[in-house]
């Protein structure tokens, strides 16, 4: 049994690695497109403030991942295998594709799937559940609204200045907003695999109750960090370029509004989506400028991805459990 576990966290961090991959567009786009810096500099400096979020919040999310959305209590090891699996190929597949889903959504999407593959449908919190499909679509509306407030509000504060100076005073402050949006992007997506991991040690009997133990703290903010640095370059040119043509005065409001939302959010245990959050600033700061400067094709097209994640990555999770039961 130990060597299984083994295994299985060890796959619960390669998917952590992949969230960073996959997730390092939402920290790094604006300031890559904005020329703030280098995409190798940036991965650097976004995989530092991923790695320092494990000392600054609790286990909220944790918790709601782990144990507020399917009942522990019915829950084997190869049901969270399955999950990670179902997850980790719904991430591969949306990277090769430059398509920016929730890495959240599809662990959250897969470990559901599997679940109900063993267990059926009785197994599902639905109150959880429910909270992670209302924030498929309250994440990027929080973003959005707050992304176009910061947008009016910075530029009618600098209305009277030289583009020039605006510009040099936004690239530094960027890199704040940068720093901001990373840490708040380790807080929350990080969390997220720790509750798998103590899923797994409850299912195995190797802890009697739901805490988070350091070493999975440490281990877990690690991967996602080592992630980042590696960057999901296709991603990037998706976030950064294709949905609107960005200044850094426009990528210090997406940044600052993005971050506040997952900030918020993780303080009250929701595990809200990256992806979607930083795709509602920066949709929200792009309409400040007029409505179509946004190409709402790419746009769309995003959005239906999202919709899809959680049902399409539980039916990946699902067929995961049927081809694991065949051999395990």
């Amino acid at each position: 049994m130990f060597e299984l576990v083994l295994v299985v966290i060890i796959i619960a961090l390669v998917f952590d690695f992949l969230n960073g991959f996959h997730d390092s567009a939402n920290s790094i786009a604006t300031i890559v497109s904005t020329g703030v810096l280098s995409p190798q500099k940036a991965v650097m400096f976004a995989a530092f403030f991923n790695f320092a979020a494990a000392f600054a919040f609790g286990e909220a999310v944790a918790k709601t991942v782990g144990s507020g959305l399917v009942k522990l209590d019915n829950v084997d090891i190869y049901i969270i295998l399955a999950g990670l699996l179902g997850a980790i190929f719904w991430n591969i597949f949306t990277w090769y594709y430059g398509i920016p889903v929730s890495s959240s959504h599809a662990l959250i999407g897969g470990y559901g799937g599997a679940a109900i593959a063993k267990l059926g449908w009785d197994v599902i919190i639905w109150v959880g559940f429910e909270k992670v499909v209302l924030f498929i679509f309250l994440a990027p509306v929080m973003g959005f609204i707050l992304g176009l407030i910061n947008m009016l509000v910075t530029s009618w504060i600098v209305k009277n200045k030289k583009p020039r100076a605006v510009d040099s005073v936004f690239r530094k402050l960027q890199l704040v907003s940068a720093a901001f949006y990373s840490f708040g992007h380790g807080s929350n997506d990080a969390q997220k695999t720790m509750g798998i991991i103590v899923s797994v040690l409850v299912a195995a009997k190797f802890q009697d109750e739901f805490y988070v133990p350091v070493w999975v703290v440490m281990s877990c903010h690690l991967a996602i960090g080592l992630g980042t640095m590696f960057g999901g370059w296709r991603i990037v040119k998706t976030m950064g370029m294709k949905i609107t043509k960005l200044k850094p005065i426009g990528g210090f409001c997406a940044e600052f509004s993005g971050a506040t939302t997952l900030l918020m959010t993780a303080m009250f245990g929701i595990p809200v989506s990256t992806t979607q959050t930083i795709t509602g600033s920066i949709l929200g700061v792009g309409s400040v400028k007029r409505l179509s400067a946004v190409k709402w094709g790419v746009a769309g097209k995003i959005v239906w991805a999202w919709v899809l994640t959680i049902p399409l990555s539980g039916l990946v999770g699902a067929l995961c459990y049927y081809a694991l039961s065949l051999f395990l």
